[in-house]
């Protein structure tokens, strides 16, 4: 007796033994929001149908992942098999050989789903080199119920100059409320990313068409002086600390009227589970001054395979699975349609049951409308709207980030920023070779 079950459990053992053996473990690293979250906890499904791949995730904020993903697929370390890139990074990376291009992308997956604007943005050379997980643009988002108290009402596509008036009548500190929430946590792609569109949309430019930059122009001073202004009259305290998921605290919180920011937020918003706000919030146009030219972004996190990545097969398996439709549906499941990864495929934005979510046509229209090819008042020598396409921004966006939130802290003046900053930018592009 003893000895017939030693043997089928021996038998198991030893398959389990085998199966440790050769399975291959996938590292990912990605930022830490919450479509990530809710990613790395359904892909328990994908290791299931998967049992020979083991999934290792790394999730770190916003601006430690630009620094570890740059350094890895930069140095060649091996270090991760996939990476979460966006619009900026995936064609400066591509044309550097420092990622794999996906060329063979099942008949399932339907690539043609996915919105060509996402497509053109992720390729480089005519090929593909990653996977969108979500594409978002920006807008504005406010709370309903608080503009109904005070007898105000939102225009179809308001200005600055709205904003600011909004902001003043929504404050109420004493009750914790305060009227705007913008980005302060310096970096290119934090605060630099809503500032970049409020300089577009007031008539400034990164560069003119010789790339001489422009930071110490005046559209710039008239842009930063509002925001600074704007900030510390009628935002938090402590903004210099806050990017998106601080920012989004603080709506789901009710402790702020508005925020202009990224359209993927207006899933969690709507999360009644997370949100004291759900149902309570509606979604319009990001504002405009002096030109609509710029003034909401385009971007898209997605995935790639780095060029020394040590598992590229499993790690592509792993980035179709999460990107497609069959993903998409699992988080419906799991959390509802308002909660599925956002602006990367039209048959999402044909579901009925999706349209039903408050969020979804200011998010559609906007995504439509954002023309990375012209985004400023002027012709520019680049494309991109929130960034400048071009290696040297990372670190000449991170430099204006930092300036400006001295100038949001008080540490510098909005002069000094500036001038600071037009003095950095400079340097950079002359060492660059744009400029003699």
């Amino acid at each position: 007796m003893i000895k017939s079950l030693v043997f089928p459990l021996l038998a198991v053992f030893l398959a389990s033994v085998d199966l440790q053996a050769q399975q291959k473990t996938v590292t990912i690293v990605s930022v830490n929001n919450d479509p990530m979250v809710e990613l790395q906890k359904l892909s328990s499904k994908f290791e299931e149908k998967n049992p020979d791949i083991k999934l290792n995730w790394i999730l770190v904020e916003e601006n430690i992942l630009r620094q570890k993903v740059t350094t890895d697929v930069s140095q060649g370390s091996g270090q991760y098999d996939l990476v979460y890139v966006g619009l900026y990074d995936t064609p400066i990376f591509s044309k550097r050989g420092w990622l794999r291009p996906f060329e063979n992308l099942p008949a399932d997956y339907d690539l043609d789903d996915v919105f060509k604007s996402l497509r053109d943005g992720l390729s480089y050379n005519g090929k593909l080199y990653a996977l969108p997980f979500y594409g978002e643009s920006s807008m504005l988002m406010y709370r309903k119920d608080l503009f109904d108290e005070k007898g105000l009402k939102m225009p179809d596509q308001p200005k600055y100059e709205d904003i600011a008036k909004f902001a003043d009548a929504l404050t109420d500190k004493a009750k914790g409320i305060y009227g705007i929430a913008l980005r302060g946590q310096p970096g290119w792609g934090e605060n630099m990313a809503f500032l970049s569109t409020l300089v577009n949309t007031f008539g400034g430019t990164w560069f003119d068409m010789q790339w001489h930059p422009t930071i110490d122009s005046a559209p710039w001073k008239k842009a930063i002086t509002y925001y600074v202004d704007l900030m510390k009259k009628d935002g938090p305290p402590g903004a210099t600390s806050n990017g998106f998921n601080e920012n989004l605290t603080l709506m789901t919180s009710g402790k702020a009227g508005m925020w202009i920011d990224a359209t993927v937020a207006g899933g969690m918003l709507e999360n009644a589970k997370q949100s004291q706000v759900a149902g309570k919030m509606g979604y319009a146009p990001a504002p405009i001054e002096a030109t609509p030219n710029g003034s909401h972004w385009l971007w898209s996190w997605a995935l790639a395979i780095p060029a020394k990545a040590k598992q590229p097969a499993a790690a592509e398996k792993f980035a179709e699975w999460a990107t497609s439709k069959e993903y998409i549906k699992l988080v419906a499941e799991d959390k509802g349609w308002s909660a599925v990864p956002p602006g990367t495929r039209k048959s999402l934005y044909e579901n009925p049951e999706y349209q039903k979510a408050p969020f979804v046509a200011a998010t559609l229209q906007a995504m439509e409308t954002a023309d990375p090819t012209n985004p400023a008042i002027t012709k520019v020598p680049y494309t991109g709207i929130q960034f400048v396409g071009i290696p040297e921004f990372q670190a000449i966006g991170t430099q204006v980030g930092q300036n400006m939130t001295a100038a949001l802290s008080g540490k510098m003046s909005v002069d000094q920023a500036l001038k600071a900053s037009q003095v950095e930018a400079e340097r950079a592009m002359k060492q660059g070779g744009y400029l003699k």
